[in-house]
């Protein structure tokens, strides 16, 4: 390969899902659910079987993805800040350095709804924050103002993004170009979206919650076959331009509510699908965060919050999963349709194809559903491949440890550019000693499980250990994932690994200390 200025400039096409558990893919040995095109990229490439998020929220996990940097760092600690206009993503130093770039689908780099700040509490005087806004324009996801204003859109280039082609929320209820696509398509269109408009499901658990229903949209006009369209197209621009490229081909799915469309809503029967190995596992040294979870479930069976985890029913398990494979296995024919567009146009031999996901999901884990304040590896291990057409990278499967903060200095090396300095993550095929652990961070605005103050925490993830720590309380986490593998035997009030404990939190702190900031450059000394 040669430097970024010579002939054989590699383009990047990534593809990247919400809340998609990794071994929710067959490549990832899941024997039900089938996704061919998917796997297909993974026997081409690389893939990693250990990747873990920076955090498992979607937005502060995207904003690492872009900037190759922890969320305590960046600032999109939970979701309701936005990145800052002053942060230097990865794709904004590819098109300087003369990529064409393009997102399609979902960013989630702002802000999506207009609510106000959920603290100070109620009569408190609002104070000034430490930190003022860089300067520039916010504010420009939010759901509400795309939806009132037929002109409303965002200001270009977009994070380093040229052209964007932009969709808001989940499911077949999204707003952004894509809901003003849907209205040039058919004016009675907007008729068949949502709870209100879907084909009746009586017998479905979830539906009366809220939290599922069978769209009347069809295949054709639902968001995940409007982005796999938009991102042909786009690739069919740049074939013309004959210049290299970035673009990411982001699908809002598969997330709750589960809507999907047509012969996928019933591909999968909730009747097949197995619980989860640990739903009804006993769980020793039983973590306080889940006795709440299941005690509220006992004295309030009606509890199923739409933006956090709870204890499920069995039966709110297996539609859950079954409806999230039917929404995998259309993401997963949006991606064969993409990658026929690359062949056709001549782009696949010079073209890096990546796959992730922003974080995982419960589904049934333990009981649970959703996500939240657990760093479970069905939350947190997302799928990552590589698919490389340079001869060097050979295909294959790795079991070291990466991180969703490890792309963008990987696609800046893969470019022949230097990475931004300030990054945290790693070059997944550069020199350098063996990682030692990740840090994965969480912050939320609210004081879940009970908690006296609004839950923060960060876990230690070696390739043996997960060590978990939360703000301001005395229990944690510790587990042995050879020994345990499931994480069934919390340690941490274990005596015996007590010195284990020490040592893996001694661990978490240095590799704090060697993730703080070293950005800016600061003058030399006299």
């Amino acid at each position: 390969m040669t430097g970024a200025e010579g002939p054989a400039r590699p383009n990047f096409l990534l593809f990247i899902t919400d809340q998609h558990r990794a071994d929710h893919l067959g490549c990832d040995g899941n024997p039900v659910l089938r996704t061919p095109h998917i796997d297909a990229l993974a026997q081409q490439g690389q893939r990693f079987t250990q990747c873990h998020v920076a955090t498992p929220i979607c937005q502060p996990n995207r904003a690492s993805l872009m900037t190759g940097r922890l969320p305590s760092l960046h600032g999109v600690q939970m979701n309701g800040r936005e990145l800052s206009l002053g942060e230097t993503t990865f794709v904004d130093v590819l098109r300087h350095a003369g990529w064409r770039t393009a997102l399609v689908g979902k960013a989630h780099l702002q802000n999506i709804t207009a609510a106000p700040p959920p603290w100070p509490a109620a009569g408190q005087r609002v104070p000034h924050d430490a930190l003022r806004p860089y300067p520039g324009r916010y504010g420009q996801e939010v759901a509400a103002s795309w939806a009132a204003d037929e002109d409303f859109d965002l200001d270009l280039p977009y994070y380093g993004f040229e052209q964007v082609q932009l969709s808001i929320g989940h499911g077949d209820d999204q707003q952004g170009h894509w809901r003003r696509w849907l209205r040039r398509q058919d004016a009675q269109a907007e008729q068949l979206i949502g709870p209100a408009q879907a084909w009746p499901t009586p017998q479905l658990a979830l539906g009366r919650l809220g939290q599922a229903w069978r769209t009347r949209l069809p295949e054709a006009l639902h968001p995940t076959a409007w982005i796999a369209q938009q991102s042909c197209e786009q690739l069919a621009r740049f074939a013309r331009q004959g210049e290299p490229f970035f673009l990411q081909c982001s699908f809002p799915d598969p997330h709750h509510p589960f809507t999907p469309p047509g012969s996928y809503w019933n591909l999968y029967d909730p009747a097949d699908i197995a619980l989860p190995a640990s739903f009804s596992a006993h769980l020793h040294g039983l973590p306080p965060a889940i006795g709440v979870l299941r005690r509220q479930r006992e004295s309030a069976s009606d509890f199923r919050p739409g933006y956090a985890a709870f204890a499920a029913s069995e039966q709110e398990v297996r539609e859950a999963i079954a409806l999230n494979y039917g929404s995998i296995a259309f993401i997963d024919a949006a991606i064969g349709q993409v990658m026929a567009q690359l062949q056709r146009l001549g782009l696949d031999e010079n073209t890096v194809v990546l796959m992730t996901s922003d974080h995982g999901d419960l589904l049934g884990d333990r009981g649970l559903m959703f996500k939240g304040g657990l760093h479970y590896p069905s939350i947190t291990r997302v799928p990552l491949i590589w698919r490389d057409t340079a001869p060097a990278r050979q295909a294959g499967v790795r079991h070291d440890l990466a991180q969703t903060l490890d792309l963008a200095p990987t696609v800046l090396a893969r470019a022949g550019l230097p990475p931004v300095h300030g990054m945290q993550g790693r070059d997944l095929f550069g020199p350098g000693p063996k990682r030692l652990g990740l840090v994965i961070e969480e912050e939320s605005q609210r004081a879940d499980f009970g908690l006296d103050r609004r839950l923060r925490m960060r876990t230690w993830r070696t390739e043996r250990h997960r060590l978990t720590l939360y703000d301001g309380q005395t229990w944690g986490e510790l587990y042995d994932r050879v020994a345990d593998p499931l994480e069934l035997r919390n340690l941490w009030a274990d005596p015996a690994a007590s010195a284990l404990r020490s040592e893996l939190t001694e661990q978490l702190l240095r590799a704090m200390i060697a993730a703080s900031d070293d950005s800016p450059c600061p003058t030399a000394a006299a």
